[in-house]
């Protein structure tokens, strides 16, 4: 991992830099993942910062507007769906995106050394790692290898969907994004503290596999998700979404 680089005389840091700025706060970080996501289910993206200039312009350092907690699904891919390039996005992917301490420790190291302002938990519909586990808790059998990490790691949302009448798969899926949402506040005192001061927000959103599109399911603040509708701030996008 790289620090955040210095901006130099060169003409290409210095964009990088200035584009980070310009997408410094939680909200204008949140819409312009939004406005990117729509390009790619209309059909019309722009790949942006994917070019080699672009690729020179981060070699010294990076600025990533944005934190993908993911699951590892290979459909999942965080930079085509939300139309990003190289420097973008510091993404962390893990299968039914469980939230380990390896996991913690990169979320943090985002928000706190390289001063990233939004954490967007994106999980799916269909996930295999939820239907894995709800197959583990009907049979009383638990998978073998590793595997069984990861089910026991969404069990707790399992028990909450259970509790709150929740059956259907996406609907313990929505559940399951929102308690990564609260596991990852719970259990890092440093990001709820950047929260709290409103340095950071902590998002979570649902991917469609068929349309391609996200929603989203939970926020801290509870505010954030309603600003799905807000304009780019992008200096190279369009002026509107």
């Amino acid at each position: 991992m790289s620090h955040t680089g210095s901006s130099g005389g060169q003409p290409g840091p210095q964009r990088t830099t200035d584009r980070a700025a310009a997408l410094s706060e939680p909200t204008r970080a949140y819409a312009e993942l939004v406005a990117g996501n729509r390009r790619f289910v209309d059909g019309a993206p722009r790949h942006p910062n994917q070019d080699a200039g672009h690729r020179a312009a981060v070699a010294d350092g990076q600025h990533p507007f944005a934190v993908i907690v993911g699951c590892s699904d290979s459909r999942l891919a965080a930079e085509i769906i939300f139309d990003r390039g190289l420097g973008d996005l510091f993404v962390v992917r893990t299968a039914g995106h469980t939230a380990g301490p390896e996991v913690l420790g990169s979320v943090e190291y985002a928000v706190t050394v390289l001063g990233t302002p939004l954490v967007v938990v994106l999980g799916h519909d269909s996930c295999g790692a939820v239907q894995a586990a709800r197959e583990s808790a009907s049979t009383g059998t638990a998978p073998s290898g590793h595997l069984g990490a990861v089910v026991d790691a969404v069990l707790p949302s399992l028990r909450r969907a259970a509790a709150e009448g929740v059956d259907d798969i996406d609907g313990i899926v929505d559940i399951h994004i929102a308690q990564t949402v609260e596991t990852l506040l719970g259990q890092s005192p440093v990001l709820a503290d950047a929260v709290a001061q409103g340095r950071c927000a902590v998002v979570g959103v649902s991917y469609r596999l068929a349309a391609g599109a996200v929603r989203p399911v939970a926020a801290v603040p509870a505010g954030l998700a309603a600003l799905e509708t807000a304009p780019s701030t992008d200096p190279a996008a369009p002026a509107t979404v």
